[in-house]
């Protein structure tokens, strides 16, 4: 039980490290929650600052999800679904950053990427739903819409391959909370006013 408490705690605090903060304040010296959505998440980070600080920003907070799951794999191996659960929730509420972050989109991929290298040793609950996730961004320009979905994907997907019930579950908990966070832009997309991306295919409205 401690090591499990142990590794759910480091866990969040890889979580809380924010990325697109450091990287926009350290490289380009402007604090991202100042422009954009205020959002401290890939998305904002590009509009901000650029597509090189968005890739770098959607690699790192996938990847702090992953290492914070390899670690909790070494010290006690049945918290590595909760581990990387907690690293999620880190992201959204950072103790680093007054507990506004990002929407663990990039994080809950990380998270699929350790379940899929830790626990089930198979990779199709991984490619599938990024597969979806392009497709559908190519189809609705709106990477709110391909996130969400992608990751119903993956839950369900989670589902058809049997993965181990406490897999299924924390997808099902990440799909809800990453739902939950995109709230404001579920209500964009009723009303027709959610941004769309220009770099794939031609533009569609403002970014």
């Amino acid at each position: 039980m401690l090591k499990t408490l142990i590794v759910i705690v480091i866990a969040y605090l890889f979580g809380s490290v924010p990325w697109a903060l450091v990287i926009g304040k350290v490289f380009y010296h402007k604090d991202v929650r100042q422009y954009g959505s205020g959002n401290l998440g890939a998305s904002n980070a590009g509009r901000v600052l650029g597509k090189p600080a968005a890739v770098a920003v959607t690699i790192l907070d996938a990847v702090k999800a992953l290492l914070a799951m390899i670690i909790a794999n070494a010290i006690q191996p049945s918290a590595v679904c909760y581990a990387g659960l907690a690293c999620c929730i880190g992201h959204c509420f950072p103790v680093f950053a007054q507990f506004k972050g990002g929407k663990a989109v990039a994080a809950s991929y990380g998270f699929i990427v350790g379940v899929c290298a830790l626990i089930t040793r198979s990779w199709l609950l991984l490619i599938v739903p990024v597969a979806c996730f392009f497709i559908i961004l190519y189809i609705c320009r709106m990477v709110s819409v391909s996130s969400i979905l992608s990751l119903l994907i993956a839950a369900v997907m989670s589902f058809i391959l049997k993965s181990p019930a406490e897999v299924s579950v924390c997808l099902v908990i990440l799909w809800l909370f990453v739902t939950y966070r995109h709230r404001s832009n579920i209500s964009r997309i009723r009303s027709g006013t959610e941004s769309k991306i220009k770099w794939m295919g031609e533009k569609h409205g403002k970014n």
